[in-house]
């Protein structure tokens, strides 16, 4: 059989990059070793910026809200010094998003939501295959699937995607190294029904306890995820906390009368810190975690890894659909890679200073927080992080001049409210805000195999914005000419 993309994993990431290229109507088969979706909660939070990205697909899909209408807005974070103070509070409604809040939705829900995307554009995940090996050819990959009788398949595809996870069978194929460590602490989670917790539903909150970090999160009214560091066993994979050791952390840490009950998942976990250095290799690409794993601190996993997806796909579809020249795809490792580095370091930083145990270090901390979140800028700053509204590539391959004016080449183009965000519908195509004259209509004539037809106001007059179909900024100058010389490097036959 002959595939255009092979995509192997089916978690958030694999079945958001299938369904991407799907509705850019590529040709995909999608695989999964396990026997059915996930039922645990695991990762546990959309992201304004992923929200902003799945709205693009719209209908048949209807983009983002059947995700938001599945789940629960949390629309702050506190949190609460060592001495039981308030540190500081980040409050989400700053955030110039569609979407100004974090989304708590179990796995279990999102890749329902996923999967049921994935129906309505024609694609079933086909479950118990398992990637054997695979041989890449000039203009091919030769994969071998093992089905769940036994017998062995050989798939081509033009193109395979490693969507497989930390122990992803892609990446142990292409025999990419994944550097990073292990942390010496062990970690319990628990999925809990709670009363007694001081905050509004709608808030998180951190404790930096002196024992070590207390993080609570909501799921919805009642039910909560608890988090917390424990000191080391050495174990590779730490035992399950009961409900009543699970009940004695949080006896401790937590605010006084906090009463866990009915537990929904308890789980133990050790925190990995790793990533391979490219994520493209010839026509295989690694996305999620199968190219990155870190800290859950901050919730970015998931959403980088669905970002991961989000980005390569229409520069694959665009040259899979050629339309565009292979060097397009080049820019993927470059601008994901950076993004995969920062989420590493962040994720890292938070847990380090979550779990402090020198008493001067806790009280330095302490203080610093309380000073720079008492800042208006500094909490609104805090807020675009957390929610990935501030995720760019200003240093991108793939940035065009720049006139100066905001947002620049390889920021986020912000969505407005009733209006088709850049990427949306069947073609991957990029936008264009300018004034309607006469150059800009000759540019949507020349590129119409790329560039949308559809001029769009721009923020402010005489400046050209030329936007990607993943909504970041290509260039903004005030010269037509510019923009198609840009062009002309995108475009077959530019």
């Amino acid at each position: 059989m002959r595939v255009q993309v092979l995509v192997v994993g089916a978690g958030p990431v694999g079945m958001t990059a299938a369904s991407e290229l799907r509705r850019y109507g590529v040709s995909v088969r999608i695989v999964d070793r396990a026997p059915e979706r996930t039922d645990k909660s695991k990762a546990l939070v959309l992201w304004s910026r992923t929200l902003e990205l799945l709205d693009r697909a719209g209908s048949p899909v209807d983009g983002a809200a059947p995700f938001v209408a599945a789940g629960f807005k949390a629309n702050a974070v506190n949190f609460v010094a060592a001495d039981g103070d308030i540190a500081g509070r980040i409050a989400l409604d700053s955030v110039k998003s569609p979407y100004p809040y974090g989304l708590m939705i179990p796995q279990s829900d999102t890749e329902r939501l996923l999967d049921e995307r994935l129906g309505k554009l024609g694609i079933t995940v086909e479950r118990r295959i398992e990637l054997v090996r695979f041989v890449e050819r000039p203009d091919l990959v030769e994969a071998i699937l093992r089905h769940p009788d036994g017998h062995e398949e050989t798939v081509q595809a033009d193109w395979l995607l490693g969507c497989d996870g930390a122990h992803s069978a892609v990446r142990h194929g292409l025999g990419a190294s994944f550097a990073g460590e292990t942390m010496d602490s062990d970690w319990m989670l628990a999925d809990v029904h709670m009363r007694g917790y001081p905050f509004p539903d709608s808030e998180a909150s951190v404790y930096w306890h002196r024992d070590g970090v207390f993080v609570i999160f909501p799921i919805s009214p009642g039910r909560y995820r608890v988090i917390a560091d424990l000191p080391g066993t050495g174990q590779e994979h730490p035992a399950a906390p009961t409900l009543e050791e699970a009940q004695a952390i949080m006896t401790r840490r937590g605010p006084p009368g906090l009463v866990a009950f009915d537990p929904i998942w308890l789980a133990g976990f050790r925190i990995n810190g790793r990533k391979v250095a490219d994520y493209r290799h010839g026509r295989a690409f690694l996305l999620g975690d199968a190219a990155h794993v870190h800290s859950p601190a901050g919730g970015q996993g998931m959403n980088t890894g669905m970002q991961d997806a989000f980005n390569l796909a229409w520069k694959l579809a665009m040259v899979v659909r050629g339309k565009a020249r292979e060097g397009l795809l080049e820019s993927f490792s470059a601008e994901r890679s950076k993004v995969g580095d920062e989420v590493l370091k962040s994720a890292g930083r938070l847990t380090v200073i979550g779990t402090l145990k020198n008493p001067v270090a806790q009280a330095v901390r302490d203080t610093v927080a309380h000073a720079l979140m008492g800042l208006t800028a500094v909490r609104h700053k805090l807020a675009d992080t957390m929610t990935e509204v501030t995720i760019g590539y200003p240093g991108s391959p793939l940035n065009g001049p720049a006139s100066g004016a905001s947002p620049k080449p390889g920021e986020r183009w912000r969505p407005t409210v009733g209006h088709r965000p850049p990427g949306g519908g069947g073609t991957p195509l990029f936008s264009l805000f300018a004034d309607r004259n006469d150059a800009a209509l000759g540019l949507t004539r020349r590129f119409d195999a790329i560039l949308d037809p559809d001029i769009q106001t721009p923020p402010e007059g005489g400046c050209i914005w030329l936007v990607r179909p993943d909504g970041y900024v290509a260039c903004s100058t005030s010269e037509a000419d510019e923009v198609a010389r840009y062009l002309e490097k995108i475009a077959v036959g530019g």
